[in-house]
């Protein structure tokens, strides 16, 4: 922020989050700027069938995004129940800001949000016009220096939780009220300038990622010679492959086994070990870490443990992700909530080519059924076994796979690189917004 100067004379804010601000600034407590802070209603105050879709919106903090009210046609009520809880009606100018969650996201009401009600999980806050604008308070809370401040002051016994006594000793300094408009002015303009980089950089990621799959897609369909003879796969979302590829169902070509079902009451202890659950198998990786334990005993282990190059697939919740497994431990269990797959023949089949077989098939929508297009709740290993899958021969499967691995590597670093800069862009854009509300930097030339 070298391009921007400091105020001329400063003064000690008394205030050691504060530190120095300009000399003809005043620090005052949030409460001293409002004309009132008020939490929405608490408890039963509305009846089920007071709510109605589309009615007047309660705004809460799941509703406060990007500084914006995005309103829940099911978190909403009848004029007739907005009337009985007009107490906690928000007018144009008022701020709500979040109670729980992330501290300092709030959003200014506008006048076609005038009347909409401020729900339980948020503050209402009802600046003085003469003294502080809404703007002003409003850019207040999303500097560094508040939300660390309102952080460290609301810490309960489980979560932050915002209240009425803790947002109103918040210290503000606080220019008058043109040289806040001004301030506001500036900020926009290059907020705006900042965060129209960041939507571009964000979609450019979206590329990225879309890129990666049309490519992982294409090579597990149609291979890597353009020029090759194809085939119908009689499979609907393989559509043509090579003609020299085989299409079977996955169980002739891989054994299929649901790992172990837990049952805490018959855990003996006699022979603990740890075993991988669905959450600690995400895409392409295994979490290891502070895994839970049941018996595994001798005559299960070469069914119900993992060994290197073994593909597990998630039975439920996100069906058909999947990961290797590499070895990270010697004897590992697996949950029921898991598939283990292992090629019949390691002289045909590769766990590598089919990992990325199945990432194509997921994005295809292959683990969705037909008729609703609903996810599958579970993914039985009968249904599994059945599905019609292309099988290229071994040593294509591997050049395949190099060829994916190689290129997805250069896609993933343009996306870090692309990651860190919205980064940086985001810390400029809060290390701005906090100069410029503790003026440190003056911006009354810059407008």
């Amino acid at each position: 922020m070298s391009q921007y100067k400091p105020y001329p004379a400063y003064k000690d804010s008394g205030v050691e989050w504060l530190g120095e601000v300009p000399e003809h600034w005043v620090v005052a407590r949030f409460r001293d700027l409002c004309e009132g802070i008020s939490t929405g209603p608490f408890g039963t105050a509305l009846g089920n069938d007071e709510y109605v879709n589309g009615g007047i919106p309660i705004i809460n903090p799941s509703h406060i995004v990007d500084e914006q009210c995005c309103p829940d046609d099911d978190v909403s009520v009848s004029a007739e129940a907005a009337e009985r809880l007009r107490f906690w009606a928000m007018q144009a100018g008022d701020i709500v800001t979040a109670r729980r969650g992330e501290l300092g996201r709030s959003a200014v009401i506008t006048p076609e949000q005038d009347g909409w009600i401020c729900g339980t999980g948020s503050l209402r806050v009802r600046p003085i016009p003469d003294r502080v604008s809404a703007r002003h308070l409003h850019t207040v809370l999303q500097s560094n220096y508040a939300r660390d401040w309102l952080n460290l002051s609301s810490v309960g016994s489980t979560m932050a939780n915002l209240n009425e006594g803790i947002l109103g000793q918040l210290p503000v300094a606080c220019p008058d009220v043109a040289e806040q408009a001004a301030i506001a002015t500036h900020l926009d303009r290059e907020t705006a300038h900042i965060d129209a980089l960041i939507e571009k950089k964000t979609r450019f990621i979206e590329l990225l990622r879309e890129k990666r799959q049309a490519l992982i897609t294409h090579a597990v369909t149609k291979g890597l010679d353009p020029s090759v003879k194809m085939k119908d796969s009689g499979v609907e979302w393989m559509g043509e492959i090579p003609e020299h590829w085989a299409v079977c169902k996955l169980s002739f070509r891989y054994s299929v086994e649901l790992g172990k079902m837990l049952d805490e009451k018959r855990i003996t202890s006699t022979s603990l070990m740890p075993y991988l659950r669905n959450q600690d198998v995400q895409w392409d990786a295994v979490n290891t870490e502070v895994l839970p334990e049941m018996d595994i005993y001798p005559d299960e282990l070469s069914r119900y443990t993992v060994r290197t190059g073994d593909l597990l697939v998630c039975e439920g919740g996100d069906v058909g992700r999947a990961a290797i497994w590499r070895g990270e431990s010697d004897v590992i269990g697996y949950q029921k909530a898991l598939h283990r797959l292992r090629p019949r023949n390691d002289q045909t089949d590769t766990a590598e080519f089919f990992f990325f077989a199945l990432m194509a098939a997921k994005v295809r929508g292959v683990f969705e059924e037909s008729d609703s297009k609903a996810t599958i709740a579970h993914l039985p290993a009968e249904k599994f076994r059945q599905y019609r899958f292309a099988f290229p021969p071994v040593r294509e499967q591997l050049e395949i796979t190099g060829h994916i691995r190689t290129h997805v590597q250069r896609l993933e670093k343009v996306q870090v690189k692309t990651e860190r800069s919205i980064d940086l862009l985001k810390e400029r854009r809060s290390a701005l917004i906090t100069a410029a509300v503790t003026g440190q930097i003056d911006l009354r030339e810059a407008v």
